[in-house]
C-alpha cells in the first residue's frame, strides 16, 4: 500500500500572491495597548531608544540568522520609525510575542506607513516595503528580549541543550521563511542552522532582495538539476525523493555511484511559513526559476509523517508538518538510497529531531509557567462552536 504524500505546507491557491498585497493594509489594525494578563508574560512591554539607537548593526542582524548585509529597505524602515519617534517625543512600545507596536505610537505608525505603501509604484516595491517592515518591527521589538540564537525569551533560552552536528558538506538546507516567522517563538526552521550552521542551513526571506539574491546567485551556479523545493506542486506529476534521485542516476550514461563522487552541492529549498502563505512565496519561487532557466523548479513530494510539535504548533491537518520535521522526513528518505546511505543521514536527522524535543520542552515549560494550555487545537472546531 503507498504511503500518502506529505502535503509541505501547501496552499492550492494561484493567486494567493496578489491576494497579500491587497490585504496588507488590514494586517496592522490598530489594537489597544491594553492586554490580558494571561496573554502579557512579564517582559511584554518593551521599548526602544530615542536619537538613534535604535538602528541595527551588522553583527546584530547576523546574530538573528541572516547571512546578508542589513537590508537597505529594512534600515529605511527603521530610520523612519526614529523620524517618528522624535516627531511625536515619545519611545516605541512594542508588545506581544512578534514585536508588534502598540499604543498612540502605533496608530500613527500605521498611518504614515499605509500612506507609503500606497505611494509605492508596483506590486514588488510593495511586497519589498511589506517583508522590510515586519521585518524591522520585529528586530526593535525583540532586542534585549528573545535571544538571537534560538528566538525564546531569554529566562526560556534552549541554546545550552542544542547539540550540534555537521550536515553532508553535499547538502545545503534553504530556509525560504515569510517576514511573519521571523523571530517567531514556535519557528522550527531556525533549528536547522542551530544544528548545522547557517552556512548548511541558510535563511532567506521572502521579499527580501539582498538575501533573495545570495539564495538565488547559489542556484545559478549549482544549476537547475541540483536544486529542489520541498512543495507538491499541484501543476506537475508528483515527485518522490526517490524519484528524483533514483531516476536521475539511472539516466547517467555512467555508473550510479558517479552521482555521489560528484561535488556537487544539491540545494533543498523548504518553505517555511503558515499554510495560507505558502502558496505565494511558491509562486515567486517559480516565477524566478522561469526567468533564470526557463522552466519550473523541480518539486518533491516528501511521504506522511508527523512531528512531536503538532502538540504546540497546530497544522491544517495531521498529514501535514513543520519545516524541521520535513528536513527530517527528507534526510530519512534520502539515507534509504543506496548512493546516499553511507553519509550518516540518520544521525543527522536524529539531531534535528532532538532539537525539536528541546524546542517543544522548553515552549511547553513556559506556556505552563504562564498558564496556557499545552494541548493542540483542532481549527476546524471552531466551525461547529
Amino acid at each position: 500500500m503507498l504511503s500518502r504524500p506529505l502535503c509541505f505546507k501547501a496552499c492550492p491557491l494561484h493567486t494567493e500572491q496578489l491576494k497579500l498585497l491587497t490585504q496588507i493594509n488590514m494586517d496592522s489594525r490598530p489594537v489597544s495597548a491594553s492586554r490580558s494578563a494571561a496573554d502579557s508574560p512579564v517582559q511584554d512591554s518593551r521599548s526602544s531608544s530615542c536619537n538613534g539607537d535604535a538602528a541595527v548593526s551588522l553583527q546584530e542582524w547576523q546574530n538573528w540568522g541572516a547571512i546578508s548585509p542589513v537590508p537597505a529597505m529594512v534600515t529605511e524602515v527603521i530610520e523612519d520609525l526614529n523620524l517618528l519617534e522624535k516627531d511625536m517625543n515619545t519611545l516605541m512600545d512594542f508588545g506581544g510575542n512578534h514585536g508588534s507596536l502598540r499604543g498612540n505610537f502605533k496608530v500613527q505608525e500605521d498611518k504614515k506607513h499605509r500612506a507609503k505603501f500606497q505611494s509605492l509604484g508596483d506590486s514588488e516595491k510593495k511586497l519589498q516595503f511589506f517583508s522590510a517592515r515586519q521585518i524591522a518591527c520585529r528586530l526593535l521589538g525583540s532586542r534585549g528580549y528573545l535571544c538571537q540564537k534560538c528566538w525564546l525569551p531569554m529566562e526560556d533560552c534552549m541554546c545550552s541543550r542544542i547539540k550540534h552536528c555537521s550536515l553532508w558538506h553535499r547538502i545545503r538546507f534553504w530556509l525560504y521563511m515569510h517576514p511573519k516567522d521571523f523571530l517567531r517563538q514556535n519557528n522550527t526552521g531556525k533549528v536547522l542552522w542551530q544544528v548545522f550552521g547557517n552556512q548548511a542551513a541558510t535563511l532567506c526571506l521572502y521579499g527580501i532582495s539582498e538575501l533573495e539574491e545570495i539564495m538565488w546567485d547559489s542556484f545559478k551556479l549549482a544549476g537547475r538539476r541540483n536544486v529542489w523545493c520541498l512543495y507538491p506542486n499541484k501543476n506537475a506529476v508528483p515527485m518522490s525523493v526517490q524519484d528524483a534521485f533514483v531516476q536521475d542516476s539511472s539516466r547517467c550514461p555512467e555508473s550510479e555511484n558517479n552521482l555521489v563522487k560528484r561535488d556537487d552541492m544539491m540545494n533543498f529549498i523548504l518553505l517555511d511559513g503558515t499554510w495560507s502563505n505558502s502558496q505565494a512565496m511558491f509562486n515567486r519561487l517559480q516565477d524566478r526559476a522561469e526567468v533564470v532557466w526557463g522552466e519550473d523548479l523541480p518539486c518533491i513530494s516528501l511521504n506522511a509523517g508527523v512531528s512531536s510539535m503538532h502538540k504546540l504548533r497546530p497544522q491544517p491537518s495531521w498529514d501535514r508538518t513543520c519545516t524541521a520535521a520535513a528536513a527530517v522526513r527528507l534526510l530519512d528518505e534520502l539515507e534509504l538510497i543506496p548512493e546516499f546511505s553511507s553519509h550518516g543521514l540518520r544521525n543527522q536527522a536524529i539531531a534535528i529531531k532532538d532539537a525539536l524535543e528541546v524546542l517543544l520542552e522548553a515552549l511547553t515549560t513556559r506556556r505552563l509557567r504562564m498558564g496556557r494550555s499545552i494541548s493542540r487545537k483542532e481549527r476546524h472546531n471552531a466551525s461547529f462552536c
